[in-house]
């Protein structure tokens, strides 16, 4: 992955026959995504105090267009830079969970906005592209398939 240099990026823990990394399961994604959102709230809040700097008035996030997109800008990067930067963001990391590509490259832009756009389309109709990893054999959701990539358990007790 794209670590910083002397840094260590963590362990994938393998499967009981040792043939690959061990899946992220949906509670525990669901927990990764708990974490996050957290996370996200209080950088929506920073990026709104930013905006009410610059433009003082009354912003209404799904009514105002331009303020919308600037916090999904905002969301967006958030997670992309995370991906990028070891594949962890802060719920990942407290979870144990890492961000692999299939191709065993770092996850890049494309696919970091690819994977971002889709898990939209996954929680639309009643979060079934999440609950589809219950019952896919790799336990991965839609936005996983289509980006390219997977959810990983990591460190000693994945």
């Amino acid at each position: 992955m794209s670590a910083k240099p002397g840094t260590k990026p963590p362990e994938l823990t393998l499967d009981r026959h040792e043939t690959g990394p061990v899946a992220c399961g949906f509670v525990r994604r669901t927990l990764v995504m708990l974490y996050d959102a957290v996370v996200i709230l209080a950088l929506m809040m920073f990026a709104t105090g930013l905006a009410l700097l610059i433009h003082p008035a009354t912003l209404t996030a799904g009514k105002d267009v331009c303020y919308s997109l600037y916090l999904l800008a905002v969301w967006f990067l958030y997670l992309a830079w995370c991906w990028q930067h070891g594949g962890l963001t802060l719920g990942m990391r407290a979870w144990r969970v890492h961000l692999v590509s299939d191709n065993a490259q770092p996850v890049g832009w494309v696919q970091s906005g690819l994977r971002f756009a889709v898990s939209f389309v996954s929680a639309l109709p009643l979060g079934a592209g999440y609950i589809w990893s219950i019952f896919d054999r790799e336990h991965r959701a839609w936005h996983d398939r289509w980006s390219r990539s997977r959810l990983c358990r990591t460190g000693p007790s994945a």
